[in-house]
């Protein structure tokens, strides 16, 4: 229950059905999710990058990608070195879908309000990362190298969710 409030609550994605929940996912799916995610908030950073001027969330965007690309890189040399893949699953996807509708919305703002909805989707987006990666995920990796990965990784998510409300107070 505990999990599907948080999958529910997540202000980032339009996420409703129980094909989104991530219950039972294994650690290949775990990766995979991931590294969705982190997708997701890296096309968030190049749309910011199209359309505000704003220099505090031009860098902050720059920095989503910075960031968010090196992990998906050390996840991927890390997946090499166990000879493992990421597995596709229903959370991705609809982690997919809510951002689709998540892009449209962003792509449609300018100005002020722009930079608003941007500040305040990456403070979203990142406790509810924060929340996954901490309090689900973490739980529920068996591989102890994806485990310490994402334990390292939590640690940059949490800098960057600081820094995001930092953003959200700035543009208000």
């Amino acid at each position: 229950m505990f999990r599907n409030l948080i999958i529910a609550s997540v202000a980032f994605v339009a996420i409703s059905t129980p094909a989104a929940s991530q219950e039972n996912l294994n650690d290949l799916e775990i990766a995979h999710a991931a590294y969705t995610a982190d997708l997701i908030d890296i096309r968030y950073a190049h749309i910011a990058l199209a359309i505000s001027d704003t220099p505090e969330i031009r860098e902050f965007a720059e920095l989503m990608i910075r960031d968010h690309t090196a992990v998906n890189e050390g996840a991927f040399e890390l997946l090499a070195e166990l000879n493992a893949a990421p597995q596709d699953n229903a959370f991705s996807q609809a982690l997919l879908a809510g951002a689709k509708e998540k892009n449209a919305e962003l792509l449609s703002l300018r100005g002020a309000a722009f930079d608003r909805a941007y500040a305040a989707n990456e403070h979203g987006y990142h406790q509810a990362v924060n929340e996954i990666v901490g309090n689900i995920w973490l739980n529920d990796v068996q591989t102890p190298e994806l485990k310490d990965f994402l334990a390292q990784a939590l640690v940059t998510f949490q800098i960057h969710e600081g820094h995001a409300a930092q953003m959200v107070k700035a543009t208000r």
